[in-house]
């Protein structure tokens, strides 16, 4: 066993490995966002939750905001999981989640919690996770195995 190559894989990583990461993220966020979405758009009472929420949160329209939600949860995470304008469909998915944060999250924290036990809550919300995911697609974009690669490569050849 080469220890000295193990050891730097456990420092380091490995730049091999990286464009299966990224696939694995982006495919797996994005058929959880379409699914979601689908589930909200296409079956009875769908967005019910949504528009609840909406209303509790005083957000203005909460009928079409629910859909509009839900179609930007299984538009863009379609879009996600085929790595598709990848970049414009996580920053959709981001603002999501950030207003969801915002809106309705945030207000689950329990009160009267030191500042580092807060951040402690706050970083453990799923939307706060997602929009992390979202900030780190954007940034590494969808990688070698996605569509906008291959049409990059097409468009540069």
């Amino acid at each position: 066993m080469d220890w000295k190559r193990l050891i730097q894989f456990a420092l380091s990583g490995s730049g091999d490995l990286e464009q299966y990461a990224i696939l694995l993220v982006r495919v797996s966020i994005g058929l959880f966002f379409a699914i979601s979405g689908a589930n909200k758009l296409f079956v009875a009472g769908g967005t019910k939750p949504v528009y609840e929420t909406l209303v509790q949160a005083n957000v203005p329209f909460p009928h079409q905001t629910a859909y509009f939600v839900a179609g930007v949860e299984f538009v863009g995470g379609s879009l996600v999981t085929m790595g598709f304008l990848s970049s414009p469909a996580c920053a959709a998915l981001l603002i999501d989640m950030t207003v969801a944060t915002l809106t309705s999250a945030i207000s689950t924290l329990p009160k009267g919690l030191s500042p580092l036990n807060w951040l402690d809550d706050f970083l453990y919300l799923p939307e706060v996770l997602y929009a992390l995911f979202f900030i780190w697609l954007i940034c590494s974009g969808p990688g070698k195995f996605s569509l906008d690669n291959w049409l990059a490569c097409k468009l540069s050849s």
